[in-house]
């Protein structure tokens, strides 16, 4: 019996919903401008800066000097001022977020977990000004009366806290970055642990783990990606902070071990000088000192995209 031909196969094209040819197109634009306003604003900070790094050159990163009146400027003591403030306060931030975070996940009744996270996230709303003049009116006394005298007379031996007393300083610059950054980090660190599917957790204390060892051993390993991008953007914020730090890191470029002595930052020395400048080549150290945080800021989310795409793929078990 002669079989009969199959008939011919359409080719089908998926159809699409107008509703989701917009959304693509949206999102599309949105991801666009994104990156357009990214590449713009490095090109005008680079253009300006231009001068300063013709006539600088890359003895700008070690250079100590800022003087408007010789036209001699330099970044170190300030790149020094923003490693400093930033990485203590991401120091002692992140273990305060972490730990807010697992309280609000694993320990806290429902009832009570509620109003301490609007609490949290309401600390991030508070205008950096705001903390700034807090730091000056209560934070800086508070310290240079009361903290650092302690500090200064049981570890004076260490240079962290040698140096007399002072209400402005790196002390306070970095309790302020601190406060700033913990809402920031427990909030995100909250929704990551959020997402440990239930079942994990549930397999754990079946087999007579303790809460505990529930967290060791399943939610942080599982949260370890979701935690490092955590950490990175509150280092961002730390890195690039300004008002607040400018109110009460006293305003003095200055490399000293000390976290009683004043000092400056970068975003802190471009928000207080950048109006007053008097000249354009001062204008443009200044836009040399944002295009430093800029590669800071890259560096630092490359980074943490490289950390997070290891971390995601050891726990996935892939090489």
């Amino acid at each position: 019996m002669a079989r009969l031909p199959l008939p011919a196969r359409r080719r089908s094209w998926p159809v699409r919903h107008p509703g989701d040819l917009a959304m693509h197109g949206i999102a599309g634009l949105a991801a666009a401008g994104t990156i357009l306003v990214l590449v713009l604003l490095t090109v005008q900070v680079f253009r300006q800066a231009r001068p300063a790094i013709s006539r600088f050159g890359a003895a700008f990163v070690w250079s100590t000097d800022w003087n408007p009146v010789t036209n001699a400027f330099g970044a170190r003591d300030l790149i020094w001022g923003t490693a400093v403030t930033s990485l203590a306060a991401v120091l002692a931030a992140v273990p305060l977020a972490v730990a807010a975070a697992l309280f609000l996940t694993e320990l806290a009744p429902a009832r009570a977990a509620a109003p301490i996270r609007t609490l949290v996230e309401l600390l991030a709303a508070i205008p950096s000004v705001v903390l700034g003049l807090w730091g000056i009116l209560v934070l800086g006394p508070v310290l240079a009366q009361h903290v650092e005298p302690w500090l200064g007379s049981t570890l004076g031996f260490i240079p962290l806290f040698s140096g007399a007393p002072s209400p402005a300083g790196l002390l306070p610059a970095c309790v302020i970055l601190t406060i700033m950054v913990v809402p920031i980090v427990a909030a995100i660190s909250r929704e990551v642990f959020l997402t440990v599917p239930a079942d994990l957790k549930d397999g754990a204390y079946a087999l007579g783990a303790t809460r505990w060892e529930v967290v060791r051993g399943v939610v942080l390993p599982h949260s370890a990606a979701g935690l490092t991008a955590a950490v990175i953007l509150g280092l961002g914020r730390a890195l690039g902070e300004a008002i607040a730090v400018t109110q009460v890191i006293g305003g003095t470029a200055a490399f000293h071990a000390s976290l009683f002595g004043p000092a400056d930052t970068l975003a802190s020395r471009i928000a207080s000088q950048y109006q007053g400048a008097v000249s354009d080549i001062q204008i443009a150290s200044i836009a040399f000192l944002a295009a430093i945080l800029l590669v800071f800021s890259l560096v630092a989310n490359v980074g943490a995209g490289l950390v997070v795409g290891r971390l995601q793929r050891r726990r996935l078990g892939v090489r």
